[in-house]
């Protein structure tokens, strides 16, 4: 087993993608896959040497089949009644960038390093970088 590289030896690019008119799910693979680093040569599972990804108009982002109006988040506070969900649709139309954050963390293995990928990844829900 080779020797992992020092931290300096590890090289990170920027990526740009656009999410208009793309599929949520094979939007988030691909971010996934670029945050993990799986395309270089030097890929190895245990080392975080992915990239940077910038996600922009994520508020166009589309879906296929009914889970726009099926698909539910829900969260729970703890406490007897504390269970709130709500809709994609809905969170959609509020927050279009936790649709996209939701998906590609829930594509990441996890593990230690899942919390420093998603460092890595911004998510605009417009044009601007």
């Amino acid at each position: 087993m080779p020797a992992q590289p020092p931290k300096q030896q590890i090289t990170r690019a920027s990526h740009v993608l656009d999410a208009k008119d793309q599929i949520l799910g094979r939007l988030a693979t691909e971010v996934a896959t670029l945050l993990r680093g799986k395309t270089k040569p030097s890929f190895e599972s245990h080392i975080d040497g992915g990239d940077y990804v910038t996600v922009i108009n994520a508020a166009s982002v589309k879906v296929t089949g009914n889970k726009l109006h099926d698909k539910i988040y829900a969260r729970h506070s703890g406490y007897p009644g504390g269970l709130k969900e709500i809709s994609l649709e809905a969170l959609l139309a509020s927050r279009p960038e936790k649709v996209i954050e939701f998906a590609v963390y829930g594509m990441l293995p996890k593990n230690r390093l899942r919390a420093g990928w998603m460092r890595r990844l911004k998510v605009v829900a417009g044009e601007t970088k």
